[in-house]
């Protein structure tokens, strides 16, 4: 949707000094509202917890949180999505502590190490990850794990609940210590290990400043309406959906649904009655491919391309006409979405070009934890599928080392960019110089000032002559193939060629083989499979980017929780 007449144009903003700030003028703002929906059994219905109620939980945690002895230190935060994650996110950094989210797919000897590195004081946890964090906290001097939903404590075991009604009990009799602490918004307020796609995890610290000036500058590209409901899907021990999406929400008086998982999202979506939703390309790819195989069901494959063809020779002018043509798509998602931003990953263009001409807008943007997350992210009226968008305000983006095609490596400065990687001062300064964060992402501006992130630069393919290849630009079209569920492709040299070979590991989409062939197929019918379509993409490629040869795989990649393949354990299996 690149609506010329929006290219310029931002919302308002209300300024913001910090995470404190934010919890209190957004509930002077929207008290009444509902801040978020939940449910206390699951297949139970949504149950609203207004603005005033949700900052009374946080003071009131956070109170208790200070009558443990815990100000000032650092407490991790470990479940699956929760209201209970959010109020201990916001107690804990509100209150001059640090609060340090861990990722509960982890194993209990990966929680052990973040746990030590950061010296943690308290772990707070959900009742499902109860006995990873006792394993992980053994021995390591942590003085409390707090559980969300123990109604009673002992063993060493202290109950959120209990603290909660603790606190606020002090807080009636006067006890303002908590809500008194000034906030230092430069301070580091969370500590954050990345998902380590690359190598292993660092620890990022963000400070207040970082978090609220992201989401100050990104609430002027995007707008989410007061009252306006997103589902919360990704994990939020992520900053793609702790600040894009929770505290974003927050910000501008939205509400949050709390997703029951992967396997409830449709049915979440209706009963919620969604109308933005964030999510990674994996989580959308799956969704239209879902579209269109029932589409070929129906046997209406046709007509809705046709449709969408008319759709996209209207260039976004027929909204209506859009969304009539693609009502069952609409229905099948509440028949209230607005709004799908994709981000964490490189997106296959299609994929957004198709649901926006379905009247569904969907928008990209890109960002990395080290920058609060967001650099750039394509306005909600003015977008282009295969861009990241414009380089936020307040965020100051250029390309350094350009090769003849005005490709070069991303590097960024602003208030958003980190503190720095916590313990790692030579790492710190490599990543940042003279302010400048240097993304180790590649990239170019078009002329009308749209960011496009080519390729990450640890992974550019460098051929004996010179050429560099980004290997997403090629996944995108392998994944453009029926028969391919996942793939990664990276380069091999070759003595007798003389040259580097282009090769790809693949998954394959077992389900849509067996559908349209009647049954499993054998590895040699895989192997003719796959080399026809491929040898066809090929055709469309330049000689030197062409796949020469692809490996078969029997089970998917390893992924991070926010489903991005860990390419280095890859490498290391090579």
């Amino acid at each position: 949707m690149n609506n010329a007449k929006y290219r310029d144009a931002i919302y308002e903003s209300r300024e913001l000094a910090d995470l404190k700030d934010l919890v209190c003028s957004s509930v002077a703002l929207y008290a009444g509202n509902d801040a978020f929906l939940v449910k206390d059994a699951p297949g139970a219905a949504y149950r609203p917890i207004r603005y005033f109620e949700m900052k009374d939980d946080i003071d009131s945690l956070g109170t208790a949180l200070s009558e443990l002895g815990l100000i000032g230190k650092k407490v991790a935060v470990i479940g699956e999505n929760r209201y209970e994650w959010v109020i201990s996110y916001l107690a804990v950094a509100n209150g001059a502590g640090v609060i340090v989210p861990i990722d509960r797919e982890l194993m209990a000897d990966e929680i052990r190490g973040f746990l030590a590195r950061a010296g943690v004081s308290a772990v707070i946890h959900s009742g499902k990850c109860a006995k990873k964090a006792a394993e992980a906290s053994e021995g390591l001097g942590i003085d409390f794990l707090i559980s969300m939903e123990a109604a009673e404590e002992g063993d060493g075991l202290r109950s959120l609940p209990a603290l909660i009604a603790m606190g606020r009990q002090l807080l009636g009799k006067g006890r303002r210590a908590y809500l008194d602490i000034p906030i230092d918004p430069n301070a580091a307020c969370a500590l954050l290990f990345t998902s380590g796609t690359t190598g292993p995890p660092k620890g990022v610290m963000l400070s207040h400043r970082n978090i609220a000036s992201n989401i100050h500058n990104m609430s002027k590209y995007v707008r989410v309406r007061e009252g306006q409901t997103g589902l919360s899907v990704l994990p939020m021990h992520h900053a793609y959906e702790m600040s894009c999406h929770i505290l974003v929400a927050m910000f501008q008086g939205g509400r949050v649904a709390i997703c029951e998982g992967l396997k409830h999202i449709l049915k979440n979506i209706v009963e919620a009655e969604v109308s933005v939703m964030l999510g990674v390309p994996l989580l959308f790819e799956n969704m239209h491919r879902k579209v269109w195989r029932n589409a070929e069901s129906k046997g209406k494959a046709g007509r809705m391309r046709l449709a969408l063809a008319l759709s996209k020779r209207l260039h976004g002018r027929g909204a209506g006409l859009s969304k009539w043509l693609f009502r069952e798509v609409h229905q099948v998602l509440g028949g209230k979405m607005e709004l799908m931003i994709v981000g964490g990953a490189p997106v296959d263009p299609k994929v957004v070009e198709d649901f926006n001409a379905m009247g569904l807008n969907m928008i990209q943007g890109y960002g990395m934890t080290e920058n609060s997350p967001i650099i750039a992210v394509n306005r909600d009226r003015c977008s282009k599928p295969d861009s990241v968008g414009f380089p936020m305000q307040g965020t100051e983006v250029r390309i350094v080392d350009m090769d003849d095609n005005g490709i070069g490596e991303i590097i960024c400065r602003g208030d958003s960019v980190m503190l720095g990687y916590y313990e790692d001062e030579e790492e710190s300064r490599r990543v940042m110089e003279d302010g400048w964060l240097h993304t180790g992402d590649f990239g170019y501006f078009d002329d009308e000032g749209f960011l496009y992130v080519t390729g990450r630069k640890k992974n550019i393919i460098v051929t004996k002559n010179g050429k560099n290849i980004s290997p997403e630009e090629i996944e995108c079209y392998l994944c453009q193939i029926p028969y391919v569920d996942e793939v990664v492709v990276w380069g091999k040299d070759d003595a007798r060629r003389g040259d580097t070979v282009i090769c790809a590991d693949i998954f394959p989409d077992i389900g849509y083989a067996e559908e349209t062939h009647g049954g499993p197929l054998s590895i040699d019918d895989w192997k003719r499979v796959l080399k026809r379509e491929i040898d066809g993409m090929n055709e469309r490629m330049p000689l030197y980017k062409r796949v020469k040869r692809f490996a078969i795989r029997d089970e998917a990649f390893e992924k991070t929780t926010t489903q991005k393949i860990k390419r280095y354990v890859l490498e290391h299996e090579r």
